[in-house]
């Protein structure tokens, strides 16, 4: 057990001066870690006897309902994403933030220095065979809500339930108690604050891309703001789709767009690709790397790495019986223009030029040159040295193109 230092300010100043540096940090957009972290130093600083903070806060993200963040004196801050789930985790069906909701407390408060009875919840029992002497908990909902309904400890509203533990001899006097239900509503709402543009910046990279998300919420938000570029176009595009909606249930269907599409987008985006627009049954993505030569580099790595992994995971999908389908990868280097088109009210952030439409024709070559992966001339041009082996397909004429175009392929082989 641990006693830091001593109080050194009266409770009202002390208050004062922790509230506005809450205010501050939220109004400066500082994150959550950030707004967290000097808190906890600040408690400690003031004397308390902090020995962790434990914050859970929930999220507006489509892979997880929440998120966590765990402060230790010695150890600084840490944080982890809860998933969804149907069946809530054991552990927090046994915990006294489930508790402090199930029973729509405002608080909770055990002193483990006082008894030698191990505690209902086993996170305090682990806590106190650390040396805690003391835990409080305090809950607060960030949205309007009835108040004459109870709270759902499984479908709680947006808030934020936070745990304070000491390891003080005496655990938490009453002045710390007092200067951190002071600071309580401060806190929340910094922590509010970060965590809506944390939900902004996750949506607009979910709906948006990585790279258009990020240029969104640093205000590249006007119609017409274009900006012009060299890069690398990949059109990923499902073979037989309208065929395979005629005779697939629409849950399967569904179901097996998303497996292509989550193969496909994990191995661009790890070649640094952004995806820009999900087109039906393809994908229009492109990579713009500091180099229009890296840029063909990383888009040969992944159409690649995409047609050996489209058939592994077509071999694993006919093992457990589901519908399988074949892919074309085109990929074109040219000028583009990116960024927003649209009306005033509803607006795209997206590509136009004519190297997005010659990238589209290219898919549609497949069965006319009996190749899965076909590459413009332009990339041949821009891949230098490479260690793909690239052949010429012959010249042709496509639909919509003024000029015959050489197209290429990546040569694979046998194994």
């Amino acid at each position: 057990m641990t006693d830091v230092g001593q109080r050194h300010a009266p409770i009202d100043a002390s208050a004062d001066v922790l509230n506005t540096w809450l205010l501050q940090r939220g109004l400066e957009g500082a994150t959550q870690e950030e707004v967290l972290h000097g808190y906890c130093s600040q408690l400690v600083e003031l004397g308390i006897p902090l020995y962790r903070l434990h914050v859970a806060q929930s999220a507006f993200h489509p892979q997880y309902g929440g998120i966590g963040f765990d402060w230790l004196r010695e150890e600084g801050m840490s944080s982890e994403e809860y998933t969804y789930s149907e069946t809530p985790r054991a552990e927090w069906l046994r915990s006294p933030l489930y508790h402090l909701l199930k029973n729509d407390l405002s608080e909770y408060r055990e002193r483990l220095v006082d008894s030698n009875e191990p505690s209902q919840f086993p996170i305090l029992n682990e806590l106190r065979e650390q040396g805690a002497t003391d835990y409080f908990a305090a809950g607060v909902v960030l949205e309007a809500r009835d108040e004459t309904v109870p709270l759902d400890p499984t479908n709680a509203p947006e808030g934020v339930l936070l745990s304070w533990t000491s390891d003080g001899a005496d655990g938490f006097h009453n002045s710390d108690l007092s200067v951190i239900r002071a600071a309580q509503p401060y806190l929340a709402l910094a922590l509010k604050a970060a965590a809506n543009r944390r939900v902004a910046a996750d949506l607009l990279q979910v709906y948006l891309g990585r790279d258009a998300g990020r240029r969104v919420l640093s205000g590249e938000i006007q119609r017409g703001s274009l900006q012009q570029i060299d890069a690398v176009l990949c059109y990923f595009d499902l073979k037989d789709f309208t065929s395979l909606t005629e005779r697939t249930p629409g849950p399967d269907l569904i179901a097996m767009l998303n497996d292509y599409f989550g193969l496909a987008v994990a191995v661009i985006q790890g070649h640094g690709g952004n995806i820009l627009k999900f087109m039906g049954d393809g994908i229009l993505a492109m990579f713009n790397l500091s180099s229009l030569n890296e840029s063909v580099a990383a888009g040969l790595n992944a159409v690649s790495e995409l047609r050996d992994k489209m058939d592994a995971k077509n071999v694993e999908r006919r093992a457990i019986g589901e519908t399988t389908t074949g892919v074309t990868l085109a990929l074109h280097a040219g000028e583009i223009l990116y960024g927003n088109i649209g009306a005033e009210n509803r607006l795209d952030f997206t590509v136009i030029g004519p190297a997005v439409n010659l990238t589209v024709r290219l898919s549609g070559m497949h069965r006319s040159v009996g190749q899965s992966v076909i590459l413009s001339e332009p990339i041949l041009r821009a891949a230098g040295e490479t260690n793909h082996d690239l052949v010429s397909l012959g010249r042709y004429m496509l639909r919509g193109v003024s000029e015959p175009q050489e197209l290429y392929t990546i040569y694979l082989k046998p194994s």
